[in-house]
């Protein structure tokens, strides 16, 4: 059922705005004693999620009695990062979510089914996981908040998304993420309908249909000043919410280019990406838009490492990003990969298949780190004094000594992709 729905590509929806969306839907669902958040983690700050989650707490009070943010692999939140996302939501509401223990499954999609939906790309039963605090907490509503936008995993991210992998387990993130890797990732960006969308939805209908899950999707994007707009809100319980909000985020999250990019710079905001795991997104959101023989430069001061999770960066690092068939050889070889789907996943995404170069200007990791994983390596400070943010703008820039570059101020908000690459 929609409980409300508003959005289009000239909306600007206000702070009051998103509270009347939220008093709409919450007086259709009537009164709740027990409620449980799941809005994403702070790798997400740019969604809005956090606004909405404050505006939830304001609304139900005393009600409002666990917030779970969806960690998926990602590191537990610092006090500090949930203080500046969720700035008037008691500390003590917050829940650590542990995608190795803390998982419930209830459920797993035949293996036949996967084989169907992914094209015979794999062959395996997925396991349902879903955090124990959902799955037997006994809460009777379940607020799921987040953004939808193209996404490299399942081609628009949220809905079922935000509770089977933001809050799922090892297995059925590793193989979420694999499914759709082998599928191959140009194939499902920015679509709703997709093999590893099938079988969360599968999922859904058949081991939680039960519990009172309610989706709060924003879309945002940011306006012709750079500033970031809610463009947005749509409240529901079924797939209608997801489509309706997914329809929008293609409409302004997409950018179609006539032409291939010779040459992208991205620029990673050191507060939100400190790990190729998520800054990688650099490399996904603009493979579909790169020349052939075009360059990448990823201006990343925050970087640190490469995998929040400890096993995962250790597994980056030894296997690196060298594409599919070297990764998928890796895998079929080594019990390690087989056991870590999600990195080997990974380790594909981050991949320019050899076709254009990727150079990262890390804040933090070395030249032997940085080339050690496959990636070319180049000094940060020298590269931020040729590329500089501040004086960048988003999309075409010729700098004055003519070079002409495609700048993203953060690659985390769109899609691009060159019209005689992409097929959907």
């Amino acid at each position: 059922m929609l409980l409300f729905s508003r959005g289009s590509a000239t909306d600007v929806l206000t702070t009051e705005d998103l509270r009347a969306g939220l008093a709409t839907a919450f007086a259709r669902l009537g009164p709740r004693r027990r409620v449980l958040a799941v809005p994403p983690d702070f790798t997400r700050f740019h969604s809005q999620a956090g606004r909405l989650t404050c505006l939830v707490h304001e609304h139900f009070g005393a009600a409002l009695k666990d917030v779970l943010p969806a960690l998926g692999t990602h590191s537990p939140m610092t006090a500090e990062q949930i203080h500046e996302m969720f700035p008037t939501v008691p500390a003590d509401l917050f829940r650590i979510h542990n995608w190795r223990t803390g998982i419930t499954t209830v459920g797993t999609v035949p293996g036949e089914f996967v084989r169907e939906v992914s094209g015979g790309a794999v062959d395996f039963p997925w396991p349902a996981q879903v955090a124990n605090l959902i799955a037997s907490g006994g809460h009777d509503l379940i607020l799921s908040i987040g953004q939808v936008v193209p996404h490299e995993v399942i081609g628009m991210a949220n809905y079922n998304k935000n509770i089977f992998v933001g809050t799922g387990g090892v297995e059925g993130i590793n193989k979420s993420h694999f499914v759709g890797a082998a599928y191959g990732m140009e194939r499902m960006m920015g679509r709703a309908d997709t093999p590893v969308r099938r079988i969360l939805n599968y999922a859904g209908e058949k081991f939680t249909a039960h519990l009172p899950i309610v989706y709060i999707h924003t879309v945002v994007s940011r306006d012709a000043t750079g500033a970031l707009q809610v463009r947005g809100l749509f409240i529901g319980d079924d797939a209608e919410v997801f489509n309706r909000a997914a329809k929008l985020s293609l409409e302004v999250n997409f950018e179609m280019l006539d032409a291939p990019l010779d040459k992208v710079v991205v620029y990673l905001d050191p507060s939100e990406f400190k790990s190729t795991w998520l800054g990688n997104k650099a490399v996904y959101r603009t493979r579909m838009a790169m020349a052939d023989r075009g360059e990448l430069i990823i201006l990343a001061p925050g970087l640190r490492e490469f995998g929040e999770d400890h096993e995962i960066d250790r597994l980056i690092r030894k296997y690196g990003y060298h594409g599919t068939p070297s990764t998928l050889a890796a895998t079929k070889a080594n019990p390690e990969l087989q056991n870590n789907l999600s990195a080997a996943a990974h380790l594909i995404h981050g991949s320019s298949e050899g076709r254009f170069s990727i150079t990262y200007c890390p804040g933090h990791l070395t030249r032997a780190e940085i080339e050690g994983v496959g990636f070319k390596y180049a000094d940060l400070a020298e590269m931020t004094r040729c590329y500089d943010p501040a004086k960048l703008k988003d999309g075409f820039n010729t700098l004055p000594g003519g070079e002409r570059i495609f700048y993203i101020s953060n690659p985390a908000l769109g899609l691009w992709a060159y019209r005689g690459r992409f097929t959907g």
